[in-house]
């Protein structure tokens, strides 16, 4: 029997949601010294629930946000929990709490903290700690054996820490982020506009004539609830091909309407359609889904975002150049997440202790350069790079 003998890298995850987490286990597991970067308060990340939505932008234009969930309040999985969890921590029923297959999200959130005791995590997370800058410690290395440095910054002191680590895990997320789209007179409406990010509850929206843009899954929840407290409340979507769930719903409620995309927004409240029907509205909510954002991240230009496109990227998770000290998890979208998740994980912890080895730089570009022309050649837009299946647990948009 040959031994293998494995390297101890000193590692930086930043983020404790579902990914971070375990990358953090399985990076122990494999003798790294590990420090998490959580901004918040608590393990989560997404499934964190932060109602105090007024410190942020309503349309998330902060370059660094201010609220990291897009949980609202009523939110519940689409996904059974049979299929949630990780290989050997499965989410279990737990008498007293929510015991319905499909929970709600609290439920997901204190599976979360239940896995972080279990594994003792939370001697390795330094709370209230926000991420401002990630680069390499010397731009010349690239290609050598990398070292990265990063700056952080505690929430209530303030006080900033440079340390340099061999590795980076980016697992930050990416439902926090809004994607706006472009609607001419955008600027100049006056009355409330807001992205879903920040949307926890109904009640604010009493008696308005509320215009939801998008009608995924988010939009669609979001329009149900509005029915019980909204004057009047316009579903504007893309395609008026809807789903039979949805035209039943509409059906039922004779405040809730379908429309077209939005022509236009004017400044005495007006929405104009594409089809020339308007309302004077109250408040605008876009339901428009995300970007990714790694605004504290410098790689000197090898990584970068472009239309929602993460790259270069081999299998969604490290750029060839920076491979594998520099790492991202949880990018893909539409998938069954948290073994997606435990996957990677023990992949790059075993590839920074040797245990495994990336093929080489030629094989991993074009590995990318194939896969993007193969999405090319399926018609799909660019700002879908990273949907792999038809798959969530949980669309926000």
């Amino acid at each position: 029997m040959v031994s293998v003998r494995t390297q101890s890298k000193h590692v930086c995850v930043i983020g404790a949601g579902p990914s971070g987490l375990v990358a953090a286990r399985e990076l122990r597991k494999e003798g790294h010294s590990v420090v998490v970067l959580e901004q918040n308060h608590d393990v989560g990340g997404q499934w964190l629930y932060d109602p105090n939505v007024e410190v942020e932008d309503p349309l998330g234009r902060n370059t660094f946000l201010k609220v990291h969930s897009s949980i609202y309040n009523s939110l519940r999985l689409t996904s059974p929990r049979e299929i949630m969890g990780f290989t050997d921590f499965p989410f279990l029923v737990k008498k007293g709490r929510d015991m319905r297959r499909f929970p709600g999200h609290k439920e997901l959130f204190l599976y979360l903290k239940d896995f972080c005791e279990w594994f003792g995590l939370r001697e390795m997370i330094r709370f209230n700690t926000r991420v401002e800058y990630v680069g390499l410690l010397d731009s010349e290395a690239i290609g050598k054996d990398l070292r990265w440095v990063v700056r952080s910054k505690e929430k209530k002191t303030e006080k900033v820490v440079e340390e340099v680590f061999d590795a980076v895990i980016v697992a930050t997320g990416h439902y926090s982020q809004p994607r706006l789209p472009s609607i001419k007179g955008m600027d100049a409406w006056k009355r409330k506009q807001m992205h879903s990010h920040i949307y926890r509850v109904a009640e604010p929206f009493h008696n308005e004539v509320v215009v939801v843009v998008g009608n995924s899954l988010s939009g669609q929840d979001i329009s149900m609830e509005l029915v019980e407290v909204a004057k009047e409340i316009y579903l504007s979507s893309k395609s008026l091909n809807i789903s039979e769930g949805l035209s039943k719903i509409l059906s039922k409620h004779d405040t809730l309407h379908l429309r077209p995309q939005i022509e236009s927004l004017h400044e005495d409240g007006r929405v104009l359609f594409v089809d020339g029907t308007w309302v004077i509205a109250d408040t605008i909510i876009y339901c428009t889904g995300y970007s990714y954002t790694f605004p504290f991240l410098d790689t000197k230009g090898i990584v970068a975002v472009d239309d929602d496109r993460v790259g270069p990227l081999y299998e969604h998770t490290f750029p060839p150049s920076l491979a594998p000290s520099l790492s991202f998890m949880g990018i893909p979208r539409k998938i069954i997440g948290f073994p997606f998740f435990e996957s990677q994980a023990i992949w790059i912890a075993q590839l920074l202790s040797g245990k495994r080895t990336l093929p080489s730089w030629d094989d991993m570009m074009q590995s990318i350069k194939d896969f993007y022309h193969s999405r090319d050649l399926a018609g799909v837009p660019k700002h879908y790079t990273h949907d792999i299946a038809e798959f969530e647990i949980w669309r926000p948009c």
